[in-house]
Order: C-alpha cells, then sequence, then structure tokens
C-alpha cells in the first residue's frame, strides 16, 4: 500500500513558480508509478503529469508541456512537480496518486491509491 501526501502549495503571482511534494509512506514507493491531478470547484478532476516507477517515463497534459516538470526521488520516498510560468488557470486543488501500473496519460480511476491535496492559487 502506498499512502501518499502533497504539499507545497501556496499563493503565487502568475509567471512565478512553485514545486509540489509528494511524500509517501512504506517501503515499497520505487513500486508505484505517480502522478498529479488538479480539481476546481465544478470540474472533474484532470491529470497533470505522470512519471513511472524508476523515473524513465514521464507524461503531461497539453496545457502544462514545456512549464511542469515531475521528478522523483525514490530514496527519500518522494516526487516533486515543478510549476514554472505559472497562470491563473492553473489555480486549482492539487492531488498526487500512485498506481503500480505507469500510463502516460492516465485517468483517475486508473490510480490506486490518493493523498490529500494540496492548494495552488495564481493571482493575475
Amino acid at each position: 500500500r502506498c499512502s501518499c501526501k502533497a504539499s507545497g502549495g501556496g499563493l503565487v503571482q502568475a509567471g512565478g513558480s512553485l514545486r509540489l511534494s509528494c511524500a509517501a509512506s512504506g517501503r515499497t514507493f520505487s513500486n508505484y508509478a505517480i502522478a498529479w491531478f488538479r480539481q476546481t470547484p465544478g470540474k472533474e478532476r484532470e491529470f497533470v503529469a505522470a512519471i513511472s516507477e524508476r523515473g524513465t517515463y514521464t507524461g503531461y497534459a497539453d496545457s502544462v508541456k514545456g512549464r511542469f516538470t515531475i521528478s522523483r526521488d525514490n530514496a527519500k520516498n518522494t516526487a516533486y512537480l515543478q510549476m514554472n510560468s505559472l497562470k491563473p488557470e492553473d489555480t486549482a486543488v492539487y492531488y498526487c496518486a500512485a498506481s503500480i501500473y505507469y500510463r502516460s496519460n492516465p485517468y483517475p480511476s486508473n490510480m490506486a491509491y490518493w493523498g490529500q491535496g494540496t492548494l495552488v492559487t495564481v493571482s493575475s
């Protein structure tokens, strides 16, 4: 079982940067692919980025390509989402999730374990 906890959200101006962290408990973190999703009120949870178990493969939503970078440090049981050139439309609650199978563009239903979200607010 992989228990994930997202952190690092906050308020930032448009054009700024934030780095989110996804800390996982347990000794099997390296067995799981990790993905980031985001959600705004009244909308479905949408995919942002994904990374395979060893970090070999990554996938991004078109809306964040070139601005966001997903990475992981299995020695620290932590995955990251570096967000640059932030836009007001990036404002959302961001969630990290784990799955034993990597997909470059997973659906929320593909993920087995979810952590609590962290709020990112980008002001214009």
